[in-house]
């Protein structure tokens, strides 16, 4: 099938989730994980009505910025680990960033997003199955990071991101989210212009959906086998 199809086909899978677990379909934002996809693929997905992607690698998320700068409305997510040698590259194109858990970046990131661009608006990614080997801020951190990241100039806290380690089914899937929907919902009291819950991919879309996720990031499904650089 065409990346088209293939938009169509995910758009109609998160509107039947939607619909299953008694959500408005305009709840959920589809952010296209387009890393190591040539800008070809980006452009047909722009042309079908793609406006959100999401970019792993500074290097080549800065080149796809510079290269689709002629389309309107594009949005830049960065969705990947961030290095400190390389969070001006990011400050100074992205428009997003889901991965803040660490003091150190994010003050940086705040430093160096140029004045006449407005505020970068950013996530805090959580470590919601405490795996040593994941990014993320535990749970019992939360409240620190978003303190600090709501207290620098040049960033605008959207909400929280997570990646669970894959679970067996869907019941397990919604049990891991569970604490990470309560405390999104949590902080949504104390700072009613969070939004933004950045969870679910291609294998977990519907426990997601069913767990409060605003935002979904789905790459393989829409694109095709990833290409590695």
């Amino acid at each position: 099938m065409s990346i088209a199809d293939n938009l169509s086909q995910v758009k109609r899978e998160i509107a039947d989730n939607c619909h299953r677990f008694d959500r408005p379909e305009s709840a959920v934002t589809l952010l296209a994980v387009s890393k190591t996809k040539p800008l070809a693929d980006l452009e047909t997905a722009y042309q079908a009505g793609q406006r959100l992607f999401g970019e792993n690698y500074v290097q080549e998320a800065v080149e796809k910025h510079q290269q689709l700068a002629h389309l309107p409305h594009i949005e830049w997510h960065f969705i990947g680990p961030i290095q400190s040698n390389k969070s001006r590259q990011i400050a100074e194109t992205m428009d997003w960033v889901h991965t803040i858990d660490r003091d150190k970046i994010a003050r940086r990131l705040s430093e160096q997003r140029p004045a006449e661009m407005a505020p970068l608006n950013v996530l805090v990614q959580v470590n919601i199955s405490g795996e040593s080997s994941k990014s993320g801020v535990l749970l019992e951190q939360l409240d620190d990071m978003v303190e600090l990241v709501q207290s620098l100039p040049n960033l605008r806290l959207r909400g929280l991101m997570a990646i669970p380690a894959p679970q067996a089914d869907e019941a397990s899937q919604i049990a891991v989210y569970e604490p990470l929907q309560q405390a999104f919902l949590a902080l949504q009291t104390d700072h009613p212009e969070i939004d933004t819950l950045s969870i679910g991919m291609s294998g977990d879309l519907a426990a997601a959906i069913a767990s409060g996720s605003t935002m979904v990031r789905v790459g393989t499904a829409i694109f095709g086998a990833r290409n590695y650089p």
